[in-house]
């Protein structure tokens, strides 16, 4: 039963991780955001994202070594590549 509890507690901290908007979000923010993703891969996205502009697709995520399109659909739901408008009523 323990051990059900702690692999339980490890699965679901990812599911409440909020989105990321990752032409934006510093290594440590896409790290701590998406599955597979650790910080040499962040730093990576990081990276290229300075070196070629921001990603418009995550076809664009794909060219970053490393990301693949497995890692890339895993996350799908938690990549932005612009910000959230927020409409006030």
């Amino acid at each position: 039963m323990k051990y059900l509890l702690v692999l339980t507690s490890l699965l679901s901290f990812n599911v409440l991780a909020a989105p990321v908007n990752v032409n934006k979000a510093d290594a440590n923010a896409i790290a701590e955001a998406l599955n597979g993703i650790g910080q040499k891969k962040a730093e990576a996205i990081v990276k290229f994202r300075q070196e070629h502009g921001n990603f418009k697709s995550l076809n664009d995520l794909q060219k970053v070594k490393g990301i693949g399109e497995k890692t890339a659909m895993q996350n799908k739901q938690d990549i932005l590549f612009k910000d959230i408008k927020v409409s006030k009523k």
